[in-house]
């Protein structure tokens, strides 16, 4: 599979720098960054406002480069969140989000102005960020252009885009129950809302976006246009024409690289180099300056994080005077570590902090915003939380000679040792969380088997729990196979579709040995391992020995799964009769309905849930526990809590059967 293998590597230009702070829109205030060139300044500044929902978690990567490209030519860049997107204030679910993210881009290139003193702005929008740029534009005074790739040209068929690709995810998906007092699920509470992998349109939104089209008529005066089409989908092309038509100065190509930079996972995107050579020509032709030379490459450096300055978020807290603070970090000492601490009210003693490593190559934000979500929550019931990025990934700064978007850094221990040490130091933290989905499960694990100062780890649809530096993502798919297909070879053998199939060569039948292979070594392995356990050797790479050490120098453990996770018959082949030994210090609960990253609201509600009892389980502060079981419905136990599609697990008739998964049911 492939990766994004760019290397941060020593350059000869000078270094941008990159501050991050918020800046006023309306009555809210809005995240962003600025960065800014390390020699003179041009006359021009770039906003970049960037797609919708899993578009700009992809493409996160691509809108920095966009931004660093600008700045290493002079150009000043803002990147930004609407309101209601990754760390800005959050909207009102019933908002017109068209009509106040217009407003947002408007706010965003005033602030640009103020700070650069610059007298020229150029809009960059990826999607629907286009769109909305063309409608904020005619309200932006010194528009000097708009430069958009894959523009949405048509609001309704956008919204058809988005609906069938929400009906394919949904497709054999079972319902699955929520909590209100977790969020709920959003399409329940708000009549006409609509989810998407996620991330959410009001009834307002949709109804508003409907009807809008890119228009030449709604060009702002003395724009010009550059418009780069997608390659394998273009849909721009009469566009253009209508602004050539109408005298506007306006260019269109169609370039490769858009579905690698925003439709595939985050750890498979990759920046679309072409682009970004194209969007440095553009800028150099409005500003001046030396031409590329044919076929060569541009270098562009990464931008070095400015401290991180006295910015700060007020957020509204459970009463008056009751408001939480976040905040803009900056750790580490060999890296630039970036990250968002989320503070408690003021007055607030209790020192505990969680701490959230990336999942996969997600920024700090987390999928469908959810780290945001939970990190909000928690410092409300007095959880001093951080979002951290390792190096190379999301804001934080590259390590040389290393690639960036890497899902399993070589140095991501010792960058977990640093946020740990910068909660304890800076907030005098006594009890510390470490809690992660899919690779931040992996990292919260390897962190506490390796000695560091945590009492607790969440660990969400882990799917491996170890990992060979520079290996490759795919590097694992055969032990999943050998987990998953087993049992389904087994139910086609009387098929007779299934050999016509096999006749046909469109079966492997080498492919099924090799898996039948491989599960017959991690049975055997399963069986020496636990009688290893059991003499008290510990073998390599033991989880089950890992897991009782763990638990035995007094650190919780919880797993949370989705259905038919991978890691979970992973768990039971490699640890075996421990997991059995562990009872309540390793509960195992599962989530009926949910996908891996729990792209339902629902879904994420059950999730926060059950994290949040077993966040406050045995907590050190005075009556936590009783408080996080009364608040999560859970007097009763944990019996409300470990749920199957909402419903307690039938066959569960103790306290210990509710929290733990058997054996059996692997």
């Amino acid at each position: 599979m492939r990766t994004n293998t760019t290397e941060t590597t020593p350059s000869e230009l000078p270094a941008t720098t990159m501050e991050s702070f918020y800046f006023p829109s309306g009555e809210q205030s809005l995240f962003g960054w600025l960065h800014a060139p390390a020699g003179p300044q041009a006359s021009v500044g770039v906003v970049i406002c960037k797609p919708f929902g899993f578009e700009a978690l992809c493409g996160h990567s691509s809108m920095r480069k966009f931004a660093e490209a600008a700045a290493g030519l002079g150009v000043p860049a803002l990147r930004f969140d609407y309101l209601g997107t990754g760390d800005s204030p959050e909207i009102d679910p019933r908002a017109d989000q068209v009509d106040r993210w217009t407003r947002d881009i408007v706010a965003a290139a005033a602030e640009l102005r103020r700070r650069t003193g610059v007298e020229r702005v150029c809009l960059v929008g990826i999607r629907l960020g286009a769109l909305l740029a063309a409608r904020a534009a005619r309200d932006i005074s010194g528009i000097a252009a708009l430069f958009v790739i894959a523009p949405v040209v048509n609001g309704k068929r956008y919204l058809t885009e988005l609906r069938t690709t929400r009906l394919a995810a949904l497709m054999g998906m079972p319902p699955v129950a929520a909590d209100n007092r977790f969020g709920g699920d959003v399409e329940a509470l708000n009549p006409g809302l609509m989810e998407f992998t996620g991330y959410t349109f009001s009834a307002d939104s949709i109804a508003a976006l409907t009807p809008l089209k890119l228009s030449a008529a709604d060009s702002p005066a003395g724009a010009e246009w550059f418009i780069v089409d997608r390659a394998d989908l273009p849909v721009a092309k009469d566009f253009n024409e209508s602004l050539v038509a109408a005298g506007v100065p306006s260019r269109c190509v169609a370039l490769p690289g858009f579905v690698d930079m925003c439709l595939v996972s985050p750890q498979y995107a990759i920046v679309p180099m072409p682009m970004v050579e194209a969007l440095r020509e553009f800028l150099q032709g409005l500003v001046g300056g030396p031409q590329l030379a044919a076929g060569e490459a541009p270098r562009i450096p990464k931008s070095v994080i400015q401290g991180e300055g006295s910015a700060a978020l007020s957020l509204p807290g459970d009463g008056p005077d009751s408001n939480l603070i976040e905040r803009p970090v900056c750790f580490g000492t060999e890296a630039q570590l970036f990250g968002i601490v989320t503070e408690p009210a003021q007055g607030d003693s209790s020192r505990r902090a969680v701490v959230f490593p990336n999942t996969g190559t997600d920024f700090h934000m987390g999928a469908s915003r959810m780290y945001v979500t939970l990190a909000r929550t928690w410092a409300r019931r007095g959880y001093y939380v951080l979002r951290m990025d390792f190096t190379g990934i999301g804001d934080s700064g590259g390590r040389p000679g290393r690639r960036d978007n890497d899902v399993f850094p070589a140095a991501a221990l010792d960058e977990m040792r640093a946020g740990i040490k910068f909660m304890r130091d800076r907030y005098g933290i006594q009890e510390l969380t470490l809690c992660g989905l899919c690779s931040g499960a992996y990292h919260s694990l390897r962190a506490a088997a390796a000695g560091l100062d945590v009492q607790r780890i969440l660990m969400v649809n882990p799917q491996n729990y170890f990992w060979k530096d520079g290996a490759p993502l795919d590097e694992g798919m055969h032990v999943a196979e050998a987990v998953r297909n087993p049992g389904i070879y087994r139910q086609r053998v009387g098929s007779l579709q299934a050999w016509k199939r096999v006749f046909k060569g469109e079966v492997s039948l080498l492919r099924i040995a090799r898996v039948y292979t491989v599960r017959s070594f991690l049975t055997l392995e399963l069986a020496l391992r636990d009688a290893a356990r059991y003499l008290r050797i510990k073998l390599p790479q033991d989880l089950g020995w890992e897991l009782e050490d763990i638990a035995r120098r007094g650190i919780h453990i919880a797993f949370i799964f989705s259905t038919g996770e991978l890691g979970i018959p992973l768990l039971k082949l490699q640890a075996g009769l421990s997991l059995k030994r562990l009872g309540e210090r390793c509960p195992v609960h599962i989530i009926e309905g949910a996908d891996h990253t729990f792209s339902r609201s629902g879904a994420r509600s059950l999730m926060a849930k059950m994290l949040t009892q077993e966040l406050m389980a045995g907590s050190s502060a005075s009556g936590a526990g009783d408080t996080a079981n009364r608040a999560a419905g859970g007097a009763s136990g944990y019996q409300e809590f470990h749920l199957f599609s909402g419903v307690a697990h039938a066959e569960s008739t103790s306290k210990n059967a509710l929290r733990r998964t058997s054996s059996s049911e692997y």
